[in-house]
């Protein structure tokens, strides 16, 4: 139940649903008063969701910060989340997002000895699966990609941040005890992934992926220029820290 209702409130965390409906309402309320207000609702939500500057803030203090490969250690397992790749039907593979810059750096790593196998949980965070089971999918290009097969973990059975935690304890408690654990996913689901993983016991460091903002990064007048990429972003945004909420309330956390 938790997981159909956390995909319609994602869908209904959406700011570019809220100004599509404020503007609808703004020319279909036969109140002439409430038109007026739902033009400034629509016209504010363009203003604040459309702001780079003012979503970049907010996540800079969200984003579990970068960290250089040179500067970490060297781990038995890197545990990397599922949730950055989609499935094309018509072409039967996986197709990448953003966050598969997850499995890149995770590979990087490998390459690099700073982990030795590579453990990826989750099988489909979709509704539909519609043919997606990511960690299934990924050890198959993972082998093509030249990766022995004795250091490709799976774990196929969760579809979202608490079960991936749940079934790796299980998986490391049955098969890899006493393995250091590098866990790595995005710089946005760090924070909610890492509580997730120590409210499971696990011991592990952390490396993060795909960051959005540079704490060094110069203030330039571009990024008070309305931007189309910014209610996207703050769709993930708002599935971060109001997951993180619920998680909480949950006892996931």
């Amino acid at each position: 139940m938790f997981f159909v209702f956390s995909k319609i409130l994602l869908f209904l965390l959406n700011p570019f649903l809220w100004l599509t409906t404020a503007t609808i309402l703004a020319f279909t309320l036969h109140s002439p008063f409430w038109r007026s207000r739902m033009k400034w609702v629509a016209v504010s939500i363009f203003l604040i969701f459309s702001n780079p500057f003012i979503l970049g803030s907010l996540i800079r203090n969200w984003e579990d910060k970068a960290t250089k490969i040179d500067e970490i250690g060297n781990y038995d397992i890197g545990v990397v989340l599922s949730g950055m790749m989609e499935y094309n039907r018509d072409v039967d593979r996986l197709t990448v997002r953003r966050g598969s810059d997850r499995i890149w750096q995770a590979i990087t790593l490998y390459k690099k000895g700073k982990i030795k196998k590579i453990l990826i949980s989750g099988d489909s965070g979709y509704l539909v699966k519609d043919g997606l089971h990511e960690a299934d999918q990924l050890k198959t290009l993972l082998l093509i990609w030249g990766i022995p097969i004795d250091d490709i973990i799976i774990e196929n059975s969760s579809r979202n941040t608490h079960e991936n935690a749940l079934f790796t304890k299980k998986l490391i408690q049955k098969d890899f005890k006493n393995s250091s654990l590098l866990l790595i996913t995005s710089s946005l689901h760090m924070k909610r992934a890492s509580d997730c993983f120590r409210r499971e016991g696990l011991v592990f460091d952390s490396f993060s992926t795909d960051h959005y903002s540079e704490i060094n990064k110069i203030f330039t007048l571009d990024m008070l220029i309305p931007s189309i990429d910014a209610f996207q972003l703050w769709g993930t945004f708002n599935k971060e820290w109001v997951g993180y909420f619920a998680y909480w309330l949950l006892d996931y956390l």
